[in-house]
């Protein structure tokens, strides 16, 4: 895909990156409806539960690293299932050794199972000790702009605001604070959980976040594959959306074509 020339590339823990779409690999019938969703997607950056997904910890188990491969996709390691920043650190360190010294990580720690909402307070505390370990940090946290201005003076790569709760399909429920998110940061701010369809992309996009993270929308589809293309379609729309500056809006009618010169 050829750049933009009104865009900026999309980087990582500098490494640049074509799509702004990472998807996730949890919730598929089979690992081959993961594979097709996946590469349907055009991600480049796919994400992993660690502690849910055998990426080659259980020697006797399916090894998602068969269908997703390393030479093809960069691999995202997640500490989904976590409580405790104990936990998380572990799972980070785990993941480094199962994937020959990769530092790329996703923080994510939950407060409880329900809400699946992140505990902020053990999430700082893991930042802290995994940025100090040589990690580079992507955290899933609120939608509060204070959290997420600590996240990156720890060190954090990209700060991943929840726009739902995990897996509610709820779209984005509090712009505004995602605005303000966006205003301040100076690393990539991307939306994880809470995308529902096409369009909650598309609006995350148009709001100026550098890329969007999802699972549940693709993977809970009645057609995964079709969805998964769908996705890929409307982060590209909502960046493209972005870089052209929407009209602004209007209380009233304005004509489309001149007023003067009417016969």
């Amino acid at each position: 895909m050829t750049l933009h020339p009104l865009d900026q590339p999309f980087v990582l823990a500098g490494t640049t990156y074509q799509s702004r779409l990472l998807v996730g690999t949890g919730k598929y019938r089979d690992m081959a409806e993961t594979r097709d969703a996946i590469e349907a997607s055009g991600a480049e950056i796919v994400t992993v539960a660690v502690r849910r997904t055998n990426i080659g910890q259980n020697p006797d188990e399916p090894n998602l690293l068969d269908v997703i491969s390393p030479d093809r996709y960069t691999i995202l390691p997640n500490t989904a299932g976590c409580h405790t920043a104990e936990e998380a650190v572990r799972t980070c360190r785990l993941a480094r050794e199962l994937l020959d010294g990769h530092n790329l990580v996703k923080l994510e720690i939950l407060a409880d199972d329900k809400t699946l909402f992140p505990d902020v307070v053990q999430t700082l505390k893991a930042a802290r000790t995994l940025v100090d370990e040589g990690f580079d940090v992507m955290v899933y946290t609120s939608d509060d702009p204070i959290i997420a201005r600590e996240l990156e003076a720890i060190g954090c790569v990209a700060v991943m605001p929840l726009a739902g709760l995990i897996g509610s399909g709820l779209g984005i429920c509090n712009p505004y604070n995602l605005k303000i998110i966006l205003e301040e940061a100076r690393i990539p701010v991307l939306v994880d959980a809470g995308v529902g369809t096409a369009s909650d992309a598309t609006i995350a996009m148009e709001m100026g976040c550098a890329a969007v993270l999802m699972n549940s929308a693709i993977a809970h589809a009645q057609q995964p594959v079709l969805m998964a293309q769908a996705m890929r379609h409307a982060v590209l729309a909502g960046r493209q959306a972005y870089l052209a500056g929407r009209m602004p809006k209007r209380l009233y009618a304005t004509a489309s074509s001149p007023m003067q010169g009417l016969i």
